[in-house]
């Protein structure tokens, strides 16, 4: 695995997973991760907030050695908001939260280990410096961080190398491309984009409900019958030419709770844009745009 591809092509997203699926149906959560594995992707992404570790452990479980595994800690769910959560990301915490991950994988030692969202708390120093501690334990291989700032970036660099950096980045949520991306490239840490088709929207027919993207729809629909592929190709397609055009590793984490899905996200990975089809998608969308809602 060279270095810029040590974690593959592109990734899968596991947050969705859930145990309950029919067996042997094109949604069995196990039957979807074999899919991603058989495909050639090896990097498997989890957290402990997506509460499906155990699930995620042993889908892998006779196949450890063909998986680059991800997991996150440091989110904490509070039952009295919807989707409400706070952030531990103290020395404490991080030990017990990876030991507790470890117990739920069933593994040995944690591949990319990531903090999931900043701390208004506690220094990201302090968190790093526990993080690497776990690397010197031999439970974790490599520190990652997500949802954090280009400031949060450097600093923790100063106290152990960070790996990958996971952030939301599509065609229509490129707020990434302001600062981080060129701090990433700067430090030579690979991105790892999640929701790169905005949570599915951009695999759908319709176009969603602010006009502005009206235009971007049909452009991708285009493209996409030029290729002979789906838009929702075409848009995971230009996530993975953000590389060309950042010069920094740029490595997709698509998710989904389909057989049939995991494949074509797979398969978008060899659909080669031409310039022009690039710059036609590159002026719906602006550095600027948006900032996430939450946490993947």
């Amino acid at each position: 695995m060279t270095t810029t591809r040590w974690l593959g092509r592109q990734g899968f997203g596991a947050m969705r997973l859930r145990d309950g699926a029919e067996s042997g149906s094109d949604r069995d959560p196990i039957a979807v991760i074999n899919a991603a594995l058989d495909v050639g992707l090896i990097m498997i992404d989890t957290a402990d907030a997506y509460e499906n570790e155990e699930l995620v452990g042993g889908a892998i479980r006779s196949r450890r050695d063909e998986v680059l595994l991800a997991s996150k800690f440091g989110l904490v769910w509070t039952g009295d908001v919807a989707g409400g959560f706070d952030v531990r990301a103290d020395p404490a915490y991080v030990q017990t939260a990876c030991e507790r991950s470890l117990r739920r994988l069933n593994v040995d030692v944690i591949d990319l280990y990531y903090l999931h969202h900043r701390s208004d708390q506690v220094p990201i120093e302090a968190t790093v410096e526990a993080m690497a501690a776990l690397v010197e334990q031999g439970k974790v291989r490599r520190l990652g961080l997500s949802n954090v700032t280009a400031e949060d970036l450097r600093r923790a660099t100063t106290v152990h190398p960070i790996a990958a950096l996971q952030h939301e980045w599509s065609l229509t949520q490129r707020e990434i491309e302001h600062q981080l991306v060129p701090a990433a490239t700067e430090l030579g840490v690979t991105v790892v984009a999640h929701s790169p088709t905005r949570h599915g929207e951009l695999h759908r027919a319709s176009s969603p409900d602010r006009s502005y993207r009206d235009g971007l729809i049909k452009t991708l629909h285009a493209i996409a019958e030029a290729h002979g592929v789906s838009p929702g190709q075409v848009a995971l397609a230009w996530v993975h030419h953000r590389e060309l055009a950042h010069a920094v590793p740029v490595v997709p984490l698509p998710g989904t709770t389909s057989v049939a899905h995991v494949r074509a996200n797979a398969a978008a990975a060899d659909i080669t844009l031409s310039r022009d089809e690039v710059q036609r998608l590159d002026s719906w969308g602006s550095p600027n745009q948006g900032v996430d809602p939450a946490p993947q």
